[in-house]
């Protein structure tokens, strides 16, 4: 695995508790990054020694205002600064469109959708502030696609896979990645995201087989594979990209 330069940078990873999100804490802190972690319950893994670097875990709900503008006033306070935003945490939803109640879609827009923009909102002071920023959203192919499954062949498969409140959900994000992305240019922050297919997880653990042989390199993929793409655009160096939604899906989705 290529070591990507991260060293002396701040980054908070949102989500850290989960697998995505936790990959991608090991991956910067590899690059030498310090670690911010926060995610509903501290992260269990936030020591040097696991990490491999400074670290520290925080617990906020990322859907309240007032708990995100804590978490951030907390690691300014802690460490300084923030170079880096990653906005991992994400929950699931599966099954077909008829039964989203009103309920499971405010359920899911509440962490995906809301939580990504108050996160990001509350680092634009600070970064500004640096005249420096890196901000990595985490999206999803289920953005672009309609769903993986294919209900014409196999109603079923609906049933075991993310639906269109999480699809919703996250083309949000990459809409919100494409306006920040401008207003914060001439800045000198970047704003992007990464837009995985199916990833090996506990979210994941029902996807059906059928699905995963759509995938052309025949598997689901990996968090380090996630997490590698998201450590490349927070690196100093990679400056002039920017509004970009990055695929990481195995050839799922080509575009």
């Amino acid at each position: 695995m290529t070591r990507i330069a991260l060293d002396g940078m701040v980054a908070l990873v949102t989500g850290a508790g989960g697998m995505i999100g936790a990959a991608v804490a090991r991956r910067m802190a590899d690059g030498g990054a310090q670690i911010a972690l926060a995610d509903r319950t501290e992260p269990p893994f936030s020591g040097p020694a696991l990490l491999g670097g400074t670290s520290r875990a925080y617990a906020a709900d990322l859907a309240d205002p007032v708990q995100v503008r804590a978490l951030v006033d907390a690691v300014v306070a802690d460490f300084g600064r923030i170079d880096c935003l990653v906005t991992a945490a994400g929950i699931t939803s599966l099954g077909a469109f008829e039964t989203i109640t009103p309920e499971e879609w405010d359920r899911v827009h509440a962490i995906n959708l809301r939580g990504v923009f108050l996160a990001m909102q509350a680092v634009i002071a600070p970064m500004k502030a640096a005249g420096f920023g890196r901000i990595v959203n985490i999206g999803s192919v289920l953005a672009k696609n309609g769903g993986n499954p294919r209900p014409w062949l196999d109603p079923e498969e609906q049933t075991r896979a993310g639906n269109a409140a999480y699809g919703a959900a996250k083309a949000g994000v990459h809409a919100l990645t494409l306006y920040l992305a401008k207003e914060l240019a001439a800045h000198g922050i970047t704003v992007n995201t990464v837009a995985p297919g199916p990833i090996a997880s506990p979210m994941t653990t029902g996807f059906p087989e059928a699905l995963v042989r759509q995938i052309p390199v025949g598997r689901l993929g990996r968090g380090d594979e996630v997490a590698g793409m998201v450590a490349w655009l927070c690196a100093r160096e990679n400056a002039f990209v920017t509004g970009e939604i990055i695929d990481v899906n195995g050839g799922l989705w080509m575009d």
